[in-house]
């Protein structure tokens, strides 16, 4: 599937190359269709060494696009939305990947009539495998909504939520890349205690995550069921599992999310 608006990119750092990326990777939309703005020209001779149009002006990124995805820091999106009071259109739908920032402080900094989506991706968007999540402003419709949905499964997969959780996206799938890294170091550390070279266990664990990961996806079943059949009577998959229940591995996880979550409705207030 081809999208067959403009898409302008306000910030050309990590997540918003990622994306463009992803978009152009999978066929989603053609480079002529893409432009990029950013302050560092570093940023947008990589836009232009993909085809991308790039410019050091929002307001001339944003001319004529049908979507406009805020990719700016947190601390920027206030005066980069003042900055293009009056240049967006009701026209045009604002995609904001900006942390911390509601669609009402979004609509309002836009200068009201503005469709509105705010998204939470994760960094795996930069290998095709995100997991994002998205909630509509009160003025973007069911057919902005599949914009949205069409430009982000480019990288990965993506859920639409209410926002009163996108905060809990946040703490799973926004954070939890970190969380998994840490279980995969966890993991690698252990095969090394038993005796494997570190380079063979770093092997090992990731493609254990990976593999499981995969074989989760691919069949639909719940984890349960797949933990159930490794973990034979009396054998080694039961004695590790046991070690993991007495060091408290799932209630840590879920700590994990849940004070991530948390921390995101403060930074949301703040």
């Amino acid at each position: 599937m081809s999208f067959a608006g403009t898409i302008a990119f306000l910030g050309g750092g990590v997540m918003a190359t990622a994306i463009y990326r992803a978009l152009l990777g999978a066929g989603v939309c053609s480079p002529h269709r893409i432009r990029v703005s950013d302050v560092m020209a570093g940023r947008r001779d990589v836009a232009r060494d993909l085809g991308v149009t790039a410019f050091d002006s929002n307001r001339d990124a944003i001319r004529s696009a049908d979507v406009v995805v805020l990719a700016v820091k947190p601390q920027d999106v206030a005066s980069v939305l003042a900055e293009l009071r009056g240049e967006l259109t009701a026209n045009q739908l604002l995609i904001s990947i900006a942390p911390g920032f509601t669609t009402a402080r979004l609509e309002e900094a836009a200068g009201g009539g503005i469709p509105v989506i705010r998204v939470m991706p994760n960094t795996p968007v930069l290998v095709g495998e995100g997991a994002s999540g998205f909630c509509r402003g009160s003025l973007a419709t069911a057919e902005h909504a599949a914009t949205a949905r069409e430009i982000l499964s480019a990288g990965g997969r993506c859920v639409e939520v209410a926002e009163k959780l996108l905060d809990a996206v946040t703490g799973l799938s926004g954070s939890g890349p970190a969380y998994v890294c840490l279980v995969v170091e966890a993991l690698a550390d252990g095969g090394v205690k038993a005796g494997l070279p570190r380079d063979v266990a770093m092997t090992l664990a990731i493609q254990t995550v990976l593999g499981t990961a995969k074989l989760l996806a691919e069949t639909g079943d719940h984890p349960a069921v797949w933990k159930d059949r490794v973990a034979t009577p009396a054998g080694t998959t039961i004695a590790g599992l046991a070690a993991l229940e007495a060091g408290g591995l799932r209630s840590a996880l879920i700590g994990a999310v849940d004070a991530a979550s948390r921390r995101s409705a403060e930074l949301g207030k703040g």
